[in-house]
């Protein structure tokens, strides 16, 4: 094989490129292009090969429900946890800041098993009678395992805080890329 141009469109060279998405050092593509005696150029070589594709990312719709119950409170701040059920379910933790008599902003984590989400918005909010509403925009930022690179940026985030025990129920929905 040495002196001979590759063939990267043939099953070894296939299986090299591979090995080579699955997390082996690229060396492995110059490796096997100087045993072939060819030059060699990662994205001509991946290119050829087929390799090197853009993956897109993947979204669902999301649509969560949560009825939390209040952990502490300080001043205007309150501190929720409970279940949150829906197209992700697990422990969910909200931290409500009432920043005047008209907004409310919040962090919000989910647990779902094994991984997490995270993000904040700032939503409008009024009391009518024993109740405070309030609805707005929330982003998700960050997240792990399974939700390692969640992002989104334009989700509705509504709900009702009971005045009575400060319990908290929330909807979260919109487009989440994965």
């Amino acid at each position: 094989m040495l002196g001979k141009a590759c063939d990267w469109g043939s099953a070894r060279s296939v299986r090299v490129l591979a090995t080579v998405r699955h997390g082996v050092a690229i060396g492995a593509l110059a490796v096997a292009a100087y045993a072939c005696g060819a030059m060699w150029s990662p994205a001509a070589s991946l290119a050829r090969a087929g390799g090197a594709r853009a993956v897109a990312a993947r979204t669902i719709s999301l649509n969560e429900h949560g009825r939390l119950r209040l952990t502490s409170k300080h001043g205007f701040v309150l501190n929720e946890q409970g279940t949150a059920s829906g197209t992700i379910t697990g422990t969910i933790y909200i931290h409500l800041d009432i920043a005047s008599n008209s907004k409310v902003t919040a962090e919000v984590n989910i647990y779902p098993r094994g991984s997490s989400l995270s993000g904040s918005g700032s939503a409008q909010y009024h009391v009518v009678g024993g109740e405070a509403l309030f609805g707005g925009a929330l982003a998700i930022t960050r997240g792990s395992g399974a939700y390692a690179n969640a992002r989104a940026s334009r989700l509705v985030f509504t709900g009702v805080i009971q005045r009575r025990n400060d319990a908290v129920s929330v909807h979260l929905s919109g487009p989440l890329s994965l």
